[in-house]
């Protein structure tokens, strides 16, 4: 289920920040792939560093 929010979360936030960098830069048409391969990318990324951090507690000193 994290994966799934974790590439849900991501397609919404890059295709809103496709959408409205597109409208500053006075681009005319909006690209819908661009913002899914982008959101496909970047959600691969952060599963790939959220599994690197080990998991539990950390141990006082």
């Amino acid at each position: 289920m994290k994966y799934v929010m974790t590439f849900f979360w991501s397609f919404c936030l890059i295709s809103m920040l496709n959408y409205v960098s597109g409208a500053i830069a006075n681009v005319p048409v909006f690209d819908f792939m661009t913002g899914a391969i982008v959101s496909a990318v970047v959600s691969v990324i952060i599963i790939l560093l959220a599994e690197s951090f080990p998991e539990g507690e950390i141990a006082d000193h």
